[in-house]
């Protein structure tokens, strides 16, 4: 990666990450968008998940930490994943199922985290069902937050390249 180039890709990614930590609506985050973004761009792996990791962590300590992180932290390790796919494949369709793709994920095992090792719900089909549809709400804002700062990163950087060829990574 050039160095111009990773100064936007760094700058991006800095700034998303620190919106996590201004007031917004449950759910509306950018860590998915980081992932995939991470996952898409850096061609180190470990930068990858390093940075969607990092940032959680960073805002973690001030926002607080809470119960079945490593499950939160597992779905974005595997949201990176999708991102990794996404390599030298960012057309918008394609970034765009990908975002859908780690939203579901994000939703399926954070929830069933919830119920399996949390005490809110019996350990039943009906305890998981009731889970899932008390977590509907947050899906949409889920969803919501993730399209949003998929957009901003990615976008970002496609106009960048536009207007800088020269940032435009060799493929």
């Amino acid at each position: 990666m050039n160095k111009s180039r990773a100064l936007i890709v760094t700058g991006l990614i800095v700034a998303a990450a620190a919106s996590r930590l201004i007031p917004h609506p449950p759910n509306v985050a950018p860590i998915t968008a980081l992932a995939l973004f991470s996952g898409a761009h850096f061609s180190n792996k470990r930068f990858a998940f390093a940075i969607p990791l990092s940032a959680l962590l960073l805002s973690d300590f001030v926002l607080g930490f809470y119960r079945q992180m490593w499950i939160v932290y597992g779905a974005f390790c595997l949201i990176a994943c999708i991102g990794l796919l996404l390599r030298r494949r960012t057309k918008g369709y394609l970034v765009a199922g990908a975002t859908l793709a780690g939203s579901v994920l994000f939703f399926a095992l954070t929830n069933l985290g919830v119920w399996a090792f949390g005490s809110l719900y019996p350990k039943t089909s009906d305890g998981l069902i009731a889970c899932y549809v008390a977590a509907l709400p947050f899906f949409q804002n889920t969803i919501l937050g993730d399209c949003l700062y998929t957009a901003l990163l990615f976008g970002a950087l496609w106009i960048a390249e536009a207007k800088w060829p020269v940032i435009r990574e060799a493929s």
